[in-house]
């Protein structure tokens, strides 16, 4: 037999299996793998390890993710979605006025910080100023509309029409061309003081 015979005692040869053999093989492998990741994953959610606390920030991986997740998330339930045809002046300015009522809170607007407790939040909500940028009018509408999980970002479906909502989009769209004071000029002329300023409920 000679010392080589002991060190082959229980090898398989790879070019001895046959094919179905080492599909089987490589199956059994996945699922132990994916068996273990499974259990591990349960196993990290038990412990209690993960911060839940928004006193410390997610870490860069979990930003990642969460971040990546919304953007794509977001992208594809606003599909269907069709914005009005045009936005008019009158609904950027009934729009300022929902988003004075609502949003300037935790978002903030040009010349205007958000409220302090909001940066208690995590993660913190973003300024607007460049929303239009990063997400088309229909998916501006759907974030509005629905929330974001996890966030902190509330769906305002419940609580304002399609129309009070497209006319916050409006508004959004419309910053862009406006000059950086104009939000604060509109906040001294009461614009939402007057009876039906925000138009009809």
């Amino acid at each position: 037999m000679g010392r080589n015979a002991g060190r082959n005692v229980g090898r398989i040869p790879v070019r001895n299996l046959r094919r179905g053999e080492i599909i089987r093989l490589v199956v059994v492998a996945g699922l132990a793998a994916v068996l273990a990741g499974a259990l591990g994953g349960i196993g990290f959610v038990k412990s209690g390890l993960f911060d839940v606390g928004a006193s410390h920030p997610h870490t860069r991986f979990t930003e990642w993710v969460t971040h990546e997740t919304m953007i794509h998330s977001v992208r594809r339930h606003a599909r269907s979605i069709t914005p009005p045809a045009r936005f008019t002046a009158a609904s950027a300015v009934r729009g300022f006025c929902e988003y004075e009522t609502h949003c300037v809170a935790c978002h903030g607007a040009a010349g205007v910080a958000r409220e302090h407790w909001a940066s208690g939040l995590e993660p913190q909500p973003p300024y607007l100023l460049d929303a239009t940028r990063r997400f088309n009018s229909a998916e501006l509408f759907w974030i509005a509309q629905n929330g974001i999980k996890m966030t902190g970002m509330p769906s305002w479906r419940d609580t304002m029409t399609d129309r009070q909502i497209w006319d916050v989009v409006a508004f959004l769209e419309a910053s862009r061309q406006l000059p950086p004071q104009t939000y604060l000029r509109w906040r001294g002329e009461r614009r939402c003081t007057a009876p039906d300023a925000a138009g009809p409920r």
